[in-house]
C-alpha cells in the first residue's frame, strides 16, 4: 500500500507521523524500549499534543531481533495469531556509548542513534546489514485508517524474494505483494500461499508477525527500501540474521515451526483420477495395471473429487453409483502395494448430510445476525467449517477417521482460501486476521489426525493454501497450473519462492491442470516433476496416464521414476534435514551459491539437495540454457564433465537434460528402482564425483525412519582416498567418476567400468583406501 507521492508529497488524505528522533529510551537485561516522538523535542512546550512512538527490540533466539512498534497500546490484538515456537531467551548485550545504544544477539547488532535524527542500523560488527533510516518507521492516517508502517534500506545489487508461492517475478524488486490467499491459478499475482517473510541474497530476512493483510512496497514506493504496513495500531517484524542463507530459512522456521518428515512412500509416483473425469473402479484398475504392466512403479494412487457425489462435498461418502464396494476397492488396490489419497476441502455442500449437523453443531462459521454462512460459488449452498471450534475439529476429524478405518492413507487438502471476512468465529477471531490464517488451522487439523491414527512420520497431506507456520504440515503443491512451457516455468518460480520460505516439501501437477499437455511437454514436464521432492500426475478434464500422449512417455516416466527410487538414499538424507534444520530440499541456487552474484537472479533451475543440480527444459527443441557455478561438474546421466563458473547452452532428449552434480559431491544411491520405500544401505552405492585434493565429505545414509543407518567419510590427501564406513556396513561399495585406474586399494577389490572405477569393500571391511 502507497501512502506517498513521489519524494516530496503525501496522496490525498495521507497524513504521515513518523518517528522524528528518540528522546528517551529504558532497558532491562533482555529488551530495550525507545521512545520517539513524531517532532522534534526540544522543550516541555514540545511535549504536549504529540503522538509518540513505542518501539521495543528483544531477542527469541540467537542472531534475531524482534521488533514492536506501538502507537495506541490500548488498542488490543485479537486472535489469531501464528504460533510461534518457544526457545529459552538468548543472551543478549545492551551497550550505551556517547549518542548510541545498541543491543546484541548473537552476530546481529541493532545500533540506536539516540542523539540526531531517527536511525537504527542492523550490523554484524562492522558489516552493515540493513538500515531503518529516517522517516522508516511510524503510522499513517488515512482515507481506509490508520496503518503502521516500517521500512527497512536496500543496498545497491540487493534482491529480494520469498513472500510465499508467487508466480511473479522471482526477484521480487518493484512489485506490490498483499498477503491475501486467493484462488487464481498461477498465471498472476494471486497467491494461495501468502507468507509475510522476505529473504535477501545480503544474509537477513524479515518475518512480519501479522496473519491479516500486510502490505509490501518491495523497492516500488521507494526504490531503496522495502515498507510493509498493517492496518491498526501496532507492528511486529523478527530480523533474522544467518548470515548465510540457509541460516537465515533455518532460523525462520525455528521460530515458525520445522515441516514434519513425510513417509517414504510418499516420495514415489503419484497418479490421480484427474478432476472431471469419468471414472470409476473399472477405470482406476486399468489405470493402475497398465502402469504395472508398463514397469512403471507407482506408490500412491488419489481420487479427486467425484468419489463423492456432485453436489455433495464434503460428505466424505463413496459414490456408490460408480465406486460399488469402496472398502473391498481400497483392499483390493492396497494388495497391489499403493497407497490411497482422497480429496476433500473444509466446505460442506447443502445437498450434505453433514449440513445438517455441522448447523445444529454450530460447528459452520456463522454470519453476524447467526445464521449460516451460505454460498454457491464451488458447492451449491455450501458453509463453511469452524476450526476454532475444538468441537467442530473433532466432528470433521471423526468423519475422516471413518476413512483412514476403511483403508485411506493420506487427504489431498485442497481449498480454504475463500474464506469470508463477513462472518463470526466460535472462539471470537478476528475474521480479517482468520482469512489466511484459516488454512493453518484447517491442515492442522487434518495432519493431526493422520499424525494420531498412523503414527508419527506417517502423515502426509496433499495441501494448497497456507501461511506463515504452514510448512510444518506437508505436503503442499502449486494449485492449478495450465499445459504450457510458460505455465511449467511459473510453477518453479512459485515453487522456489515458497521454499524460501521454509517449505520444505513442494510438488505440482505433472503435464499442467488446465488443459492438455502436447506429448513434448509432457515429457519435459514429468523430468521435472521426478527431481521435485514429490511428485504427482493430476489434471483437469483430461487423464495422465503416460499413453495417451505417445510410447516415448512411457519410457520417459519409468525413467525418470526408477531414477527417483534409486536417488531415495540422497533425497530422503535431505528430507530429513528438511524436517531437523528447516532448509527446504528443492533450494534457490543463491541459497547454496551465495557468494556468487551469477545466481541471484536464478528461476530456471534449482538445487535438489546441496549436490544436486536440476535445469528442466523449457523448450519443444530440447534446448536449455543453465548456469553452472565455479568448478568441475558431471551430468549424472550420462557422465559428460562441465567447466563451470559460465553459462552453458545444450540441447537434450527427452531421457536427459542437465542434472548435475556438484564438485566433490558423494551422492548415495540405492539398490531399489521398483520402489521408494526400502533399507536404503543395502546394496548402497557411494558415486565419488570430482573429489578435490583436502576434501572432506561426509555422507550419511538414513533409514526409513529418518535414522542414520550408515555414514561414510571419504577424505582425500593428494593421491590417496581413503572411505570410512560406520552403521549397517553389510553391503555398500563405491564409485569413482571420471577415474580410469587406481594405482592401488586397500580393503576392497577395484573394477574398471564405464563410469569409472568401482570398488567394492572386502568381507565387510569399513576402511579402503585407495591411491589413484
Amino acid at each position: 500500500m502507497k501512502f506517498s507521492r513521489g519524494v516530496w508529497l503525501m496522496r490525498e488524505g495521507v497524513t504521515p507521523h513518523y518517528a522524528v528522533h528518540v528522546c528517551d529510551f529504558e532497558h532491562d537485561e533482555n529488551s530495550l524500549t525507545l521512545y520517539a516522538p513524531d517532532k522534534w523535542v526540544t522543550g516541555r512546550v514540545a511535549t504536549l499534543d504529540t503522538p509518540l512512538l513505542t518501539i521495543g527490540l528483544s531477542s527469541p533466539i540467537e542472531n534475531v531481533i524482534r521488533v514492536q512498534i506501538w502507537h495506541h497500546r490500548g488498542t488490543p490484538v485479537h486472535p489469531p495469531c501464528f504460533e510461534l515456537q518457544q526457545h529459552p531467551a538468548p543472551a543478549v548485550q545492551i551497550k550505551e556509548s556517547e549518542g548510541f545504544v545498541a543491543f546484541t544477539t548473537g552476530r546481529l547488532t541493532a545500533r540506536v542513534r539516540t542523539q540526531g535524527e531517527w536511525l537504527v542500523e542492523f550490523c554484524d560488527g562492522d558489516k552493515k546489514v540493513t538500515t531503518s533510516g529516517a522517516k522508516s518507521i511510524g503510522y499513517m492516517d488515512t482515507p481506509e485508517g490508520r496503518f503502521v508502517v516500517a521500512q527497512l534500506g536496500l543496498s545497491v545489487g540487493e534482491c529480494v524474494y520469498g513472500l510465499g508461492e508467487r508466480f511473479t517475478p522471482f526477484v521480487k524488486n518493484g512489485q506490490v505483494v498483499e498477503m491475501w490467499n486467493e484462488d487464481g491459478g498461477t498465471a498472476t499475482e494471486i497467491a494461495y500461499k501468502n507468507i509475510p517473510f522476505y529473504i535477501t541474497n545480503r544474509g537477513y530476512g524479515v518475518f512480519v508477525a501479522h496473519p491479516e493483510k500486510v502490505s509490501f512496497e518491495i523497492a516500488s514506493e521507494y526504490v531503496e527500501r522495502v515498507q510493509f504496513s498493517v492496518p491498526g495500531e501496532y507492528l511486529e517484524y523478527y530480523l533474522i540474521y544467518g548470515p548465510t542463507p540457509r541460516e537465515v530459512i533455518s532460523r525462520y522456521t525455528a521460530l515458525t515451526g520445522r515441516p514434519a518428515l513425510p513417509p517414504a512412500w510418499s516420495f514415489g509416483l503419484w497418479l490421480s483420477t484427474s478432476f472431471t473425469t469419468d471414472y470409476d473402479e473399472q477405470t482406476v484398475t486399468s489405470f493402475i495395471q497398465g502402469m504395472a504392466e508398463r514397469d512403471i512403479p507407482l506408490s500412491v494412487f488419489h481420487f479427486d473429487c467425484f468419489w463423492m457425489r456432485e453436489f455433495h462435498w464434503c460428505d466424505f461418502v463413496w459414490d456408490r453409483r460408480v465406486f460399488p464396494d469402496p472398502g473391498g476397492m481400497l483392499r483390493r488396490l492396497k494388495e497391489r502395494g499403493l497407497h490411497i489419497c482422497v480429496w476433500i476441502n473444509p466446505y460442506i455442500a447443502q445437498r450434505s448430510h453433514l449440513f445438517e449437523e455441522g448447523m445444529k453443531g454450530g460447528y459452520l462459521l456463522k454470519r453476524p445476525d447467526g445464521s449460516v454462512w451460505q454460498t454457491d460459488l464451488w458447492q451449491a449452498g455450501m458453509g463453511i467449517v469452524d476450526f476454532t471450534n475444538p468441537e467442530a475439529r473433532q466432528w470433521f476429524q471423526s468423519k475422516l477417521r471413518q476413512l483412514l478405518e476403511m483403508g485411506v492413507d493420506c487427504f489431498k487438502t485442497d481449498f480454504g482460501e475463500r474464506i469470508p471476512t463477513d462472518v463470526v468465529y466460535c472462539d471470537g477471531s478476528d475474521p480479517v486476521r482468520m482469512h489466511n490464517f484459516y488454512s493453518y488451522l484447517y491442515n492442522k487439523t487434518v495432519h493431526e489426525l493422520l499424525t494420531e491414527v498412523r503414527g508419527e512420520g506417517e502423515a502426509v497431506l496433499f495441501a494448497r493454501s497456507a501461511t506463515a507456520g504452514g510448512q510444518r504440515f506437508p505436503v503442499h503443491w502449486g494449485g492449478d497450473c495450465a499445459a504450457t512451457y510458460e505455465s511449467m516455468a511459473e510453477t518453479l518460480r512459485g515453487g522456489l519462492s515458497l521454499s524460501l520460505c521454509g517449505f520444505g516439501f513442494w510438488s505440482h501437477d505433472i503435464g499442467g491442470f488446465v488443459d492438455t499437455a502436447p506429448a513434448d511437454l509432457y515429457k519435459r514436464w514429468c523430468a521435472f516433476g521426478l527431481l521435485s521432492s514429490h511428485s504427482r500426475l493430476h489434471g483437469s478434464s483430461s487423464y495422465r496416464v503416460p499413453w495417451l500422449f505417445d510410447e516415448e512417455a512411457v519410457d520417459v516416466l519409468r525413467f525418470f521414476t526408477r531414477l527417483k527410487c534409486r536417488l531415495m538414499p540422497y533425497l530422503y538424507r535431505y528430507a530429513v534435514e528438511a524436517h531437523e534444520e528447516g532448509v527446504p530440499m528443492m533450494r534457490a541456487m543463491f541459497v547454496e551459491f551465495p557468494d556468487d552474484p551469477g545466481c541471484d537472479t536464478l528461476d530456471r533451475q534449482y538445487m535438489l539437495g546441496p549436490d544436486l543440480l536440476v535445469a528442466p527444459v523449457f523448450s519443444p527443441d530440447g534446448v536449455v540454457d543453465y548456469y553452472l557455478p565455479a568448478g568441475r561438474w558431471t551430468n549424472l546421466l550420462n557422465g559428460q564433465v562441465v567447466e563451470g563458473g559460465r553459462w552453458v547452452r545444450e540441447q537434450h532428449g527427452f531421457l536427459s537434460l542437465p542434472l548435475m552434480v556438484r564438485p566433490s559431491s558423494v551422492i548415495p544411491m540405492g539398490s531399489v528402482d521398483t520402489r521408494p520405500d526400502y533399507h536404503y544401505p543395502d546394496g548402497v552405492t557411494f558415486h565419488v564425483f570430482e573429489l578435490g585434493d583436502g576434501a572432506e565429505v561426509k555422507t550419511r545414509v538414513p533409514d526409513m525412519k529418518g535414522r542414520t543407518a550408515l555414514v561414510l567419510r571419504t577424505q582425500r590427501e593428494d593421491e590417496h582416498i581413503t572411505f570410512r564406513a560406520e552403521g549397517d556396513t553389510r553391503n555398500w561399495k563405491i564409485v569413482l567418476h571420471s577415474v580410469r585406474r587406481v594405482r592401488d586399494v586397500k580393503g576392497g577389490q577395484a573394477e574398471s567400468t564405464t563410469e569409472g572405477v568401482t570398488i567394492q569393500p572386502e568381507g565387510g571391511a569399513d576402511t579402503v583406501a585407495v591411491i589413484i
